[in-house]
């Protein structure tokens, strides 16, 4: 049964945790204990992954990936945009 998770936009969440459920490895993957993820980007752009471990470290894993990713997004948004000119010359 998929994990489905809810975030707060007014606290700069663009990215957020849709679901995590259990998965089969993907195909270039080995071994076990795989899930597969999904986010969304302010609700409509779905990218999803895989991950393997057990259903914390995964899910841990993820949120802070999402953190990462909405902090450098929010940086960029809300960052001051200089723009250098030259020094007029004014001794001709």
């Amino acid at each position: 049964m998929p994990v489905s998770f809810l975030s707060n936009k007014a606290m700069g969440q663009y990215y957020e945790l849709v679901s995590i459920e259990r998965a089969e490895h993907p195909p270039d993957g080995k071994g076990a204990n795989w899930y597969r993820y999904e986010i969304a980007f302010e609700g409509s752009i779905t990218i999803t992954g895989c991950r393997q471990g057990n259903l914390k470290d995964v899910t841990s894993g993820v949120v802070a990936m999402i953190a990462q990713v909405n902090e450098r997004h929010w940086n960029k948004r809300s960052g001051v945009n200089l723009v250098l000119t030259p020094k007029k010359n004014t001794h001709i």
